[in-house]
């Protein structure tokens, strides 16, 4: 790559979204921020991570509309809501490290509502990973060493979270193919044919 990009991935879970994230970072040679994004943010903001752990794609209310917008009075509002730790102003200073981050060096972001925060980006591409229901179920089930019934439950309780999280913080629909430059199925392209379809639209774009 001879200029800076940045990669999005969205993803459902089980989907492999991370695993594809990693791969194709690896095969890029940039970073790739999933939960050790929550570190970071913690490091910028002086902020414990296991606040932004508890905060991680959960929606809450009213910051970052103002964010979103550049209110002139948004730093003034976020200050207030540290106050009470509110997930906004948790959102709010996460999204601060993700802008950071992605002006620094080309990186991959997982989920964390990344595409929206960086809308008003250059070389941003955003992904989102889908996959069968059953081979959804079975990844999680191995992953995480429940039966069918509880990988089921597991697999809408952390999509409808994560559905609720991005549609609040952003104004596309989470999931829905037009709200992405590319949407893959890993369940048809398998985990490297979706790392391999990612790093080509990555590099037609160089």
């Amino acid at each position: 790559m001879t200029e800076k990009k940045i990669i999005c991935i969205g993803r459902e879970y089980g989907s492999g979204g991370r695993e594809i994230g990693e791969k194709l970072a690896e095969k890029l040679g940039i970073p790739c921020y999933d939960k050790v994004l929550l570190k970071q943010a913690a490091i910028d903001s002086g902020l414990t991570e296991s606040l932004f752990e508890n905060a991680d794609e959960r929606r809450n209310s009213w910051i970052w509309n103002a964010f979103c917008m550049g209110s002139p009075t948004a730093d003034t509002m976020m200050t207030a809501a540290t106050d009470y730790l509110t997930n906004d102003s948790l959102f709010y200073m996460q999204s601060r490290t993700i802008q950071k981050l992605a002006f620094e060096s080309s990186c991959i972001f997982i989920g964390r509502c990344a595409d929206s925060v960086l809308k008003n980006h250059d070389n941003v591409l955003s992904v989102f990973i889908h996959a069968d229901k059953e081979e959804r179920i079975e990844r999680i089930m191995k992953r995480q060493g429940v039966d069918h019934k509880k990988a089921e439950n597991l697999m809408n309780k952390v999509d409808k979270r994560r559905a609720d999280y991005h549609n609040y913080y952003s104004d596309t629909k989470w999931g829905r193919c037009g709200s992405y430059d590319l949407s893959i199925s890993s369940s048809r392209f398998g985990i490297e044919g979706a790392v391999r379809m990612i790093e080509e639209a990555v590099r037609q774009e160089g």
